[in-house]
């Protein structure tokens, strides 16, 4: 299972990588690979500002669909639109081409409570 150690996890199983005030999310290896094949990544809250926990999208698989949670609270800045197109991606390369969502954090010390990939393994 691929967890990079430069990330931060939540319990939801989304990733995050922060860079200064900025945080890029997605979801996990082991997410993507209980999903099965994704055929389908709905996000429509570009521009909204969502708190922590909340739904910001809907991750669409052959066989389920399941939500994606905010990890830190914040205002959606930018959609990767490639998902559109290939949503595959997402199975291919969770951690890199297949992110979801950048967001622009209103309360950047959520990320502290966030898991590192030791905890995160853990949880697994």
């Amino acid at each position: 299972m691929n967890t990079p150690k430069d990330l931060k996890y939540t319990k939801d199983h989304e990733w995050v990588k922060i860079d200064g005030g900025i945080a890029t999310v997605g979801i996990t290896d082991y997410a993507q690979d209980q999903l099965g094949d994704i055929v389908f990544v709905d996000i429509q809250t570009m521009g909204e500002t969502l708190d922590k926990e909340q739904v910001f999208g809907a991750i669409e698989a052959v066989k389920t669909v399941a939500d994606a949670f905010m990890p830190v609270s914040g205002e959606i800045i930018e959609v990767n639109e490639a998902l559109e197109g290939s949503p595959e991606t997402v199975n291919k390369d969770p951690y890199g081409e297949g992110w979801m969502i950048k967001i622009k954090m209103t309360n950047p010390s959520e990320a502290d409570g966030l898991m590192d990939a030791e905890a995160y393994m853990a949880l697994l």
